[in-house]
């Protein structure tokens, strides 16, 4: 949503700048893009920021907590 937004400024600010069509359109897509991408690093950010909160509480990393509670995903893969 926020890159349409900016899609829609860039290309009114354009044309108030007085670029041809193909200018403002143009430029705004580079808005777009950029807004786009910056907002995936946010996203992606404080995703890896939950992700380490959340391995801190892990029981295989942390030994105060109870060891058995942890469960091992790939040990039907190393049975083989």
């Amino acid at each position: 949503m926020a890159g349409i937004a900016a899609m829609v400024l860039t290309g009114i600010l354009g044309t108030a700048m007085g670029l041809n069509n193909t200018a403002a359109f143009m430029s705004s897509c580079v808005a777009f893009v950029a807004v786009a991408m910056w907002m995936d690093g946010r996203i992606t950010r404080r995703r890896r920021e939950e992700s380490a909160l959340d391995g801190a509480r892990d029981p295989a990393l942390d030994p105060t907590l109870d060891p058995g509670a942890a469960v091992d995903s790939d040990a039907s893969k190393r049975e083989r």
